[in-house]
């Protein structure tokens, strides 16, 4: 059989695109496990630096302000910088940073390091993701998103079972140095092994002589819109929500600045942000269908184990490993979805069927009580991530669906950027609303106690308000079980918007 000839903006060149696959990988696995990873360490770090709890959170918020910041503009960038150089650049300030956080001896050494870090992580993803859509013929996308679904799906499962056992067994700042020899060991291989396509350089200089008009306006946009909308989703529980002047005004901040951002980028030549791509019908259903996924997926992994601590006694290694398990099951069927998408299955029927088997495997969590084992939690997030990846492979793959090829580096920015911003509202939806319902159950519940109604003259209500308590915050993660498995249902019909693809045709072009 004669050898294919390497697409025109292959970033494998005459390579294998599956080495070049695994290559790109690396660092984009290190990049997300880290989003994870240092949550189960946050109180070890503190300790050492000398903060306190409500201190310590800027440690992960630093992170992902920066991170959101630079997401949506990492296509742009890559298109400007060359995608190859711009990922290397990527990798590197991640690397390094990572050894500044390591060494970090007080909170605003470590806090800076941290934001440089985010910098460096926001640009791997989208990357990565343009990579594999332009390396791979359309007939493959679905399998190479396939590996790029273990990177983005299986490392927030990996991240606390690993940074529990770094930091019960060695120390805190192991959670950072083990990314060192990756980064050093990606940096080799995409040195040595990956292709700056010609056509991306011609129209990198094409670009370039035409002058580099610089979306100013847009850039600032950019960080005050996304930089102010994550430190408000972040801090949104801990300082009170809105009864809060800061969370105020953050909020209008970022309101504001987000709507003249969009108002801006649609007029402006040369965006930095090209929101002009949202008018791909398949690419925006797509995109939103990505939101839900960060929203339920991201939300979810922090849930688990929290409630495993907080509730079932478990420590950071042990509860890290309920996730373990399904991240173990989520492995094995990604390879399954990746061949079945398009070629035997519709993809939007897979979305669909996946996206209500999320929401049942949510509804079935909101039936979970104190009596439940690590068996049990297990099997009840295996449950929900199995539905994963034929979520994510065929999402990727279709939203490339009538996608201008030379537009691939600024949508693949957008679609991730979807997926950690749905991840962030997650995250601080599910906070509020376990501070919420377990206040309103504990209200609900001690109304009805009292030192008269059957526990006698002189018993202390303390050890009562404790078990008030418990059942309180038990009947809270089941409610937010039960309306993020309610928001997947009301979801899934988006699915009869994206096209149906003749069975066993290419996808993504």
């Amino acid at each position: 059989m004669a050898r294919r000839e390497p697409l025109p903006r292959s970033a494998a060149g005459d390579r294998n695109p599956w080495l070049i696959a695994v290559v790109v990988s690396i660092a984009t696995f290190m990049e997300v496990l880290d989003t994870t990873i240092a949550n189960v360490a946050l109180r070890h770090i503190a300790g050492s630096l000398g903060a306190d709890q409500d201190e310590s959170t800027w440690i992960l918020t630093s992170y992902l302000v920066s991170n959101a910041i630079v997401l949506p503009v990492s296509g742009w960038l890559a298109n400007v910088l060359g995608r190859k150089r711009f990922y290397m650049m990527c990798v590197a300030t991640f690397t390094f940073a990572s050894f500044l956080c390591a060494m970090s001896t007080s909170l605003s050494m470590i806090l800076a390091a941290r934001v440089l870090q985010g910098v460096g992580g926001g640009g791997m993803a989208p990357a990565e993701q343009s990579m594999f859509a332009d390396t791979f013929p359309p007939e493959k996308r679905a399998q190479a998103f396939a590996l790029y679904g273990l990177t983005v799906v299986s490392a927030p499962a990996i991240g606390p079972v690993l940074g529990g056992w770094l930091t019960d067994n060695l120390s805190w700042h192991w959670v950072f140095l083990i990314n060192i020899p990756v980064g050093l060991l990606s940096l080799t291989l995409v040195q040595w092994l990956v292709v700056e396509p010609e056509v991306l350089q011609q129209e990198r200089k094409e670009r370039l002589a035409k002058g580099l008009d610089i979306d100013l306006l847009g850039l600032v946009l950019v960080v005050i819109g996304f930089g102010a909308l994550q430190i408000m989703l972040d801090r949104y529980e801990q300082d009170d929500g809105f009864g809060s002047g800061f969370i105020t005004t953050l909020a209008v901040l970022s309101g504001t600045a987000l709507v003249s951002l969009v108002v801006w980028e649609l007029i402006h030549p040369h965006p930095v942000v090209n929101v002009r791509l949202l008018g791909y019908k398949n690419f925006a259903v797509s995109c939103g269908l990505m939101f839900l996924i960060g929203f339920v997926l991201i939300s979810t992994t922090q849930l688990l184990p929290q409630l495993t601590q907080s509730l079932l006694g478990y420590d950071a290694t042990t509860a890290g490993m309920t996730l373990g398990v399904g991240g173990i099951a989520t492995l094995v069927l990604m390879p399954v979805s990746g061949i079945v998408t398009g070629r035997i299955i519709q993809p939007k029927w897979l979305i669909g069927v996946a996206t209500v088997g999320m929401g049942l495997a949510m509804l079935h969590a909101a039936t979970l009580n104190l009596d439940i084992n690590f068996w049990t939690v297990s099997t009840a997030r295996v449950i929900q991530v199995i539905w994963l990846p034929f979520l994510f492979i065929p999402i990727s793959a279709v939203s490339y669906i009538g996608m201008p090829p030379n537009r691939n580096n600024e949508a693949s920015a957008i679609f991730n950027l979807m997926r950690n911003l749905g991840g962030s509202v997650g995250v601080s939806f599910v906070t509020t609303m376990l501070v919420e319902r377990t206040q309103f159950h504990h209200a609900r519940l001690a109304e009805h106690i009292t030192a008269y109604n059957g526990y006698g003259w002189g018993v202390p209500l303390a050890p009562i308000n404790a078990i008030v308590q418990t059942q309180a915050s038990v009947m809270s993660y089941l409610d937010v079980f039960w309306v993020l498995g309610l928001l997947a249902l009301v979801v899934s019909p988006a699915v009869l918007l994206l096209p149906r693809v003749p069975k066993g045709a290419a996808i993504g072009h």
